[in-house]
């Protein structure tokens, strides 16, 4: 059977493409609840804001031909918070994958979910699957969406893994190493971030990627995530492109002298 599906949109370079972009970018979208406050609004209205910003960065994104993008929705900590906001970000949750997910198979956009997905609604955790299995296929960007999501966790749980396959036999336990740890995590089969980007002033990490961004580069804005503009993005990646990542190593011009 022919598949009748769009084929992603070949799309003319945006007027702003950064000069250099990253492989991997990966935002934790700080600071929904004080921009509500500082705009004399209830939290809710932050979180509200907060959606409407990802939908404008995530299309950047996507326009910049960056592969992919990573998204830090809410912490396994966040659980903690009064009911009334759990709810209403479980709900916009709903709304964002129903609104979005025609356009993001439309445009050839892989989404995954990362995190301890047993812990959300039942119906949330069926749209998430079923939105992971429409999208499966799709190769122009992957954005993955850690929600309920933890570092320490992840790599715990893949430990109990890799313990359990050793345990039966099927590993060697000498045989560990980074790769098959890394292939154990969540994030498995993806690259390591390039960049991390925080918003809201903080300059704490947060328990993200902890193991995956051990050589990322980071950003510290000052900008709440709801004022994190399209034009604010590309000046950090602008910032980016000029910084020297030697992974350890020494520079051309030290390796010179």
């Amino acid at each position: 059977m022919t598949d009748s599906r769009p084929g992603p949109r070949a799309e003319p370079a945006a007027p702003d493409q950064p000069s250099a972009v990253p492989g991997h970018v990966a935002f934790i979208m700080d600071g929904n609840g004080r921009w509500a406050v500082r705009q004399g609004l209830p939290r809710q209205a932050g979180h509200v804001r907060g959606v409407e910003r990802l939908r404008e960065i995530a299309k950047a994104s996507y326009e910049w031909g960056i592969p992919v993008m990573t998204v830090f929705a809410f912490s396994t900590e966040n659980w903690n918070r009064p009911g009334y906001e759990v709810q209403v970000l479980m709900q916009l949750f709903r709304r964002y994958m129903i609104r979005e997910v025609d356009d993001l198979e439309t445009r050839g956009v892989r989404v995954r979910f990362l995190g301890q997905l047993e812990r959300l609604p039942e119906d949330l955790q069926r749209l998430a699957r079923q939105t992971e299995a429409r999208t499966a296929a799709n190769d122009r960007m992957t954005v993955q969406i850690a929600v309920s999501y933890g570092a320490r966790a992840e790599i715990a749980d893949a430990a109990r893994r890799l313990a359990a396959e050793a345990a039966a036999g099927r590993l060697d336990p000498e045989s560990i190493d980074e790769a098959a740890v890394s292939g154990a995590l969540w994030t498995a089969g993806m690259p390591d971030p390039d960049l991390v980007v925080r918003t809201s002033g903080e300059q704490r990490i947060s328990n993200f990627l902890l193991w995956q961004a051990a050589y990322a580069e980071y950003a510290f804005v000052d900008e709440c995530w709801p004022d994190f503009s399209r034009e604010r993005y590309r000046a950090v990646l602008e910032a980016y492109a000029r910084r020297e990542r030697r992974f350890g190593g020494l520079s051309p011009v030290a390796v010179a002298r």
